[in-house]
């Protein structure tokens, strides 16, 4: 007798086995590059001889082709940082500290002076000489700066390396807390991390700001290393339609959370579809990935670089035949009351639908679950997405555990929340399934042409004479495509349902045969919305291309209007919305150019996911600079800032026209590509 969809449904969530899961998060655990920290990096023999563990895992539990796929990236061994320190009442310490994927070494236990500089910006090395010395700082990730920013500036100043002290923003869970982050720089300027705890005692004990440490330290980077993502798969029926599910093996300390409970779900998923005897229609591919936390030296874009090997250089060809990939970052702990599914705009209806007909658990999450949307760059299913496959992750980025315990040896079983688990294992493994029941990939494209119509500032477009008529009747054309396009992937996918339930298999499978060009076309046009529109700020979050020079003509409007009453503070305020001069403001010059300069100048290869994300920079180093020195001097002659800025306002303005020039080209192309998809539908 043929099984209903909510029949596989009901025996899927009782197959679902959280001890199972649970046991192999914390087995994950006990592959370590630091003995006392843990730490299981790019391309280090720990990350190694876990990827073989899952790999011997997934061939336990059934799965079919299991395999490793090489990529390279660069690869980073941490063994040790252990801080030796005598207090001024003759007391002795020792100190973990943590470390960022820099290369430094000691011949054991090394003397250095450490020299506290407070937030370690330039004006923190005015009068003091650093020079082969370790500089101890405080610094807030997020809402401040980026590690990268003071290691660098250290480093252009001769320090020995960089230790950092977590002020909020993360580690926050208690004083004892170390961190860890990419480092986003050069490997040759070093860095660590200190708790805060392990700090105050050093700083307790300094005399002018100084004091003496041991520090012996293992910390090695190597480029062009050989890594491995490790999949196995549920053979499908259908020729080509592939569901991808994804998580990270890689982590930092012992990394329960981010990323071990969700490689360890995907394969409670993948063990309760094959205990149950489901034959999906389209083949499940599980791939636990390596390097996602860091894979790149010296790039921005230095995370996530396993999943962006995988998907363009190890399997190119899952675009256009993997409808979707269910990403999964943290999913053993709540991040709030309400439970979120992020996801491309494509997919937003679809999961809208989907889980109206999810019963939430209201003791993992007492105020339901809801879609959120559009992807983040924060996780692998950036990557995906970009490559031309739909994408989706269980929303983790907006809770408190992010600043509490996130990237810190807290992230451990205590903080495990089975209710939580259990859910998150039964939603996605429902998903899976309604994924698999559907003959065309379900995308609505009109949600995305919405989105670009709201993202446009009339305001802007009329100030600056930019063509918004024309590109909102382009997309008002485009809009009312898709969602007449969606409608008959819906009616197609409502036919191929029935034909399921009734036992209809044969047809089926002709069914599903017949819609194989229609949904390459779908999948080839969602990989062009995403070359299209798909672009980045410098703060890396995702916008659309005219979004950035948007911003930046509302600052620099701002500005001119405040040095216009001589308000010079509320012109720096202004500027420092600017692309990334709020650097400016804090680090050399050189230190601001360097972190330009590698985002606009390097080839793709190291930039990865982001290049071209990013295509212009309005550099406002010296008016920054300018304006700081005329602070306070009652009423300056402010016409040469002016003047700075009124060329920049010319120069946005041009780029604004030509961006909202290049959205209607755009929206008209994309257009052609879903009449293809009619055609063909």
């Amino acid at each position: 007798m043929v099984k209903t969809l909510r029949e596989w449904e009901k025996a899927l969530s009782q197959a679902v086995d959280t001890d199972y899961s649970y046991g192999l998060a914390r087995r994950m655990e006990g592959y370590k590059s630091n003995a006392a920290l843990g730490y299981r990096t790019a391309g280090s023999r720990a990350e190694w001889e876990t990827g073989e563990m899952i790999l011997r895992e997934m061939q336990a539990l059934g799965l079919s082709d299991v395999h490793k796929d090489r990529i390279e990236v660069d690869g980073w061994e941490f063994e040790k940082a252990v801080m030796r320190f005598t207090d001024k009442k003759g007391r002795e310490h020792e100190f973990q500290l943590g470390a960022y994927q820099t290369d430094f070494h000691t011949h054991g236990f090394e003397r250095f002076s450490m020299v506290y500089l407070g937030n370690g910006t330039a004006e923190s090395y005015r009068d003091a000489d650093v020079k082969g010395k370790l500089v101890l700082v405080d610094i807030n990730q997020r809402d401040g700066w980026w590690i990268n920013f003071p290691v660098y500036q250290a480093r252009l100043k001769g320090a020995a390396a960089l230790v950092a002290v977590q002020d909020q923003g993360y580690g926050e869970i208690h004083d004892t807390a170390l961190n860890a982050q990419d480092i986003a720089g050069p490997e040759d300027a070093a860095a660590f991390s200190i708790s805060r705890s392990d700090a105050d005692i050093i700083r307790t004990s300094m005399k002018d700001n100084e004091a003496q440490v041991l520090f012996d330290a293992q910390s090695t980077v190597k480029r062009g290393c050989e890594d491995y993502n490790i999949v196995g798969c549920i053979p499908g029926q259908e020729e080509e339609g592939k569901i991808l599910l994804t998580a990270h093996y890689d982590s930092y300390f012992s990394g329960f959370q981010d990323d071990n409970a969700a490689v360890a779900m995907m394969l409670g998923i993948a063990g309760a579809i094959l205990d149950i005897g489901y034959r999906p229609r389209k083949t499940l591919i599980f791939c636990a990935m390596a390097a996602e936390e860091w894979g790149v030296a010296g790039s921005k874009y230095d995370w996530s670089a396993g999943a962006y090997e995988q998907v363009f250089s190890a399997c190119p060809g899952w675009q256009g035949q993997v409808i979707a990939d269910l990403n999964f970052e943290l999913p053993a702990h709540a991040h709030g009351r309400k439970d979120g599914v992020r996801c491309t705009f494509e997919y937003v209806d679809f999961l809208e639908d989907f889980l109206s007909r999810v019963q939430v658990d209201g003791q993992a999450y007492p105020d339901g679950v809801e879609v959120v949307y559009p992807i983040q760059t924060w996780s692998d299913d950036f990557s995906m997405a970009i490559a031309g496959i739909p994408s989706m992750v269980n929303d983790f980025s907006s809770g408190e555990f992010m600043e509490t315990h996130y990237h810190s040896q807290y992230d451990n079983e205590d903080f495990y929340q089975e209710p939580v688990y259990r859910f998150h294992h039964e939603l996605y493994g429902r998903l899976v399934l309604a994924l698999d029941q559907t003959a065309v990939a379900p995308l609505d494209f009109r949600r995305l042409f919405e989105a670009v119509k709201e993202s446009v500032d009339p305001g802007v477009c009329a100030g600056t004479g930019a063509d918004q008529k024309e590109l909102f009747a382009a997309i008002d054309r485009a809009a009312g495509l898709g969602g007449d396009l969606y409608g008959i992937i819906k009616d197609k996918n409502r036919c191929y349902r029935e034909m399921l339930r009734s036992g209809r298999e044969e047809e089926a499978g002709r069914f599903a045969a017949s819609c194989r060009e229609l949904n390459r076309a779908l999948l080839g046009a969602f990989r062009k919305e995403q070359d299209y529109f798909v672009r980045l700020n410098w703060q890396d979050e995702v916008l659309f291309p005219q979004e950035a020079v948007q911003n930046n003509l509302k600052c620099v409007s701002k500005a001119i209007e405040c040095l216009g009453t001589g308000d010079v503070r509320g012109a720096l305020e202004a500027v420092y919305g600017i692309d990334n001069n709020r650097y400016a403001f804090l680090f050399d010059r050189e230190v601001f150019c360097y972190f330009t300069e590698y985002v606009l100048n390097q080839p793709a290869c190291r930039l990865k996911w982001g290049a071209g994300r990013i295509v212009r920079h309005e550099n406002l180093f010296g008016l920054v600079t300018g304006l700081k020195d005329k602070l306070g001097q009652g009423t300056p002659d402010l016409e040469a800032e002016r003047q700075i800025l009124v060329q920049a306002a010319n120069r946005q303005e041009l780029c604004y026209r030509d961006d909202i020039k290049y959205m209607t080209s755009c929206v008209e192309k994309l257009t052609r590509a879903l009449l293809a998809c009619m055609d063909l539908a």
